[in-house]
C-alpha cells in the first residue's frame, strides 16, 4: 500500500488519551494513518493530543473528551470525523473500566448492579455503539477493520479483575463474532486481541504483588508493553491480513496458551 493509501485512510481509537490506545494511536500515526480518538478525561485527551502533536504535527489528528456512556455524544464524534475527513476505515474499541476496591478485585457477591452497568456500558455496550457508527460507512466503502481490545480475564480464570470487567470482556468476543458472520460479505473483518498483564496505569505499579504474582506466570518473564499490543492492531488492520477474522489473537508472554 502507497503512503498516500494509508494517508486517506482514517483510524478511529477509543480510549486513545493513555496505555494501550495511545501507543496504538501513534502506531496509526507512525504508519501515515489519519487518527481520531477519545476518552472521557478531556484534561488527558489534551495532553495526549499535544504530545502527539508535537512528535506527529497536528493536521492528521482529532481528539475529544467524550465519555462512551453516553451514546448521543459518542455519535456526534463520528459524525465529525466523517464530515471532516471520511467514514473510518479502521475501528479500534480499546477504552474499558475496571473497578477496584482498596486495590483489589470487587467479589461477585459484593458487585453493586450500578456498577455492573457501568462497566457493561463502557466496555461492552460502548463497543456496539462505536461499530454501529463505523459499520455503514465501512459498508459502503466494501471493506474495513474491526479489533475490540479485549483481556486475558474473557478468556480464563480471571485472577485479578473481577466479574463485571471478566464479563464484559468475555462478551466482545461474541460481538466479534456477530460482526463476522453479519458483515464479512462487505470486505469487514473484526478480531479480538486478548492482552495479558501490560504495563499501564490500570495494571498499577511494576513492582505492585499483583504484578510480582503476574510475573511468576509469565514465561516470557516480563510485563507486556503497550506496544506489543499496538504492533499487533497494526498487523490485524494491514491489508495481508485481510483472510484473518473472527480470530482472537492473545498478547500475554505465554501466560494463557490455549489447546
Amino acid at each position: 500500500m502507497s503512503c498516500s493509501q494509508v494517508q486517506a485512510q482514517v483510524a478511529v481509537v477509543t480510549g486513545g488519551s493513555s496505555g494501550i490506545g495511545f501507543a496504538t494511536a501513534e502506531a496509526f500515526l507512525q504508519a501515515g494513518y489519519r487518527v481520531a480518538f477519545f476518552s472521557h478525561q478531556a484534561d488527558r485527551v489534551a495532553a495526549a493530543t499535544d504530545t502527539l502533536a508535537g512528535r506527529h504535527g497536528s493536521a492528521r489528528i482529532i481528539s475529544d473528551g467524550v465519555d462512551l456512556r453516553d451514546a448521543e455524544a459518542v455519535r456526534r464524534f463520528f459524525a465529525r470525523v466523517e464530515a471532516e475527513w471520511a467514514a473510518p476505515s479502521v475501528l479500534v474499541c480499546n477504552a474499558g473500566y475496571s473497578p477496584k476496591r482498596n486495590g483489589g478485585r470487587v467479589l461477585l457477591e459484593d458487585v453493586d448492579l450500578g456498577e455492573w452497568q457501568e462497566v457493561l456500558a463502557v466496555n461492552l455496550t460502548g463497543a456496539l455503539i462505536c461499530c454501529q457508527c463505523t459499520l455503514p460507512g465501512m459498508v459502503r466503502r466494501r471493506g474495513g477493520r474491526i479489533v475490540l481490545i479485549g483481556s486475558l480475564a474473557g478468556r480464563t480464570m480471571p485472577r485479578i479483575a473481577g466479574s463485571a470487567y471478566a464479563a464484559s470482556k468475555s462478551a466482545l468476543l461474541g460481538l466479534s463474532r456477530s460482526i463476522v458472520s453479519e458483515y464479512s460479505r462487505f470486505g469487514i473483518t473484526a478480531n479480538t486481541i486478548a492482552p495479558g498483564r501490560i504495563a499501564t496505569e490500570m495494571a498499577g505499579p511494576a513492582d505492585s504483588s499483583a504484578n510480582r504474582e503476574a510475573l511468576k506466570r509469565i514465561p516470557v518473564a516480563r510485563l507486556g508493553r503497550t506496544e506489543d499490543v499496538a504492533r499487533t492492531v497494526l498487523f490485524l488492520t494491514a491489508p495481508e491480513a485481510d483472510f484473518i477474522s473472527g480470530a482472537v489473537i492473545d498478547v500475554n508472554g505465554g501466560e494463557f496458551t490455549p489447546p
